[in-house]
């Protein structure tokens, strides 16, 4: 498999790097020529000292042959240029581009990247893990950012405990669909009587959060 990576920080020095140990032919792009040069001396003359953003030499890349492109600058409008000149005009079949701002993760998805990858989401979400069981869990972002995935642990005393998935009265464009019980994943049907424990998985509006969390666990202010 050929990969494109564009940007020779760290994330694209150490991608590069396992994709070579694992026998995929590189192309890494840094256009900052002192340190494509320091990555070349220390990986080969696989590094291009060249702006991956224009055209001719992403081409000069070999981006007409990759299988992949990967965008891993630190600029997220870099990395959306990047993906959207593979894509429109070199036919890459898979770009991937890492996206530092999360509120720019609906934007790539709109514009047809692949895939994203973003760090600040990855670690809010292992943070997240650990917030107290009152507080809704992201687990993703869907339908362009517009959506998302949220969990909510049923503890003594959530007001949703003991009652019928049937009768919650939630807002529009909002649905619960699994419950997570005893470490089991359970459909959620109208008659499905939520216990005290269950891990309920949701998917609605961002703007139906608050309302969300006050059907489920209750108000944000009567939390401990």
């Amino acid at each position: 498999m050929f990969v494109i990576v564009v940007g020779g920080g760290k994330v694209g020095y150490f991608l590069a790097r396992e994709l070579i140990g694992a026998g995929h032919e590189v192309a890494l792009m840094e256009r900052d020529r002192a340190r494509a040069v320091q990555i070349t001396e220390e990986i080969g003359s696989i590094v291009i000292p060249q702006d991956g953003c224009e055209g001719k030499y992403l081409g000069q890349a070999g981006a007409n042959r990759a299988d992949i492109v990967a965008a891993v600058t630190g600029d997220d409008e870099d990395n959306l240029v990047i993906c959207q000149m593979a894509k429109h005009h070199f036919d890459v079949p898979r770009t991937i581009a890492r996206v530092n701002n999360p509120k720019n993760e609906s934007l790539f998805k709109h514009l047809g990247v692949d895939e994203i990858v973003s760090p600040t989401r990855m670690i809010l979400g292992s943070i997240e893990a650990d917030i107290p069981v009152h507080e809704l869990l992201h687990l993703a972002v869907l339908g362009g950012g517009e959506l998302e995935l949220v969990e909510a642990q049923l503890r003594i005393g959530s007001p949703a405990v003991g009652v019928t998935a049937g009768s919650l009265n939630l807002p529009d464009g909002c649905s619960i669909f699994a419950i997570i019980r005893d470490d089991r994943a359970m459909s959620v049907r109208s008659e499905t009587e939520l216990q005290e424990g269950d891990k309920v998985i949701g998917i609605g509006r961002t703007e139906c959060e608050a309302e969300l969390h006050r059907i489920l666990l209750g108000d944000t202010d009567s939390q401990d």
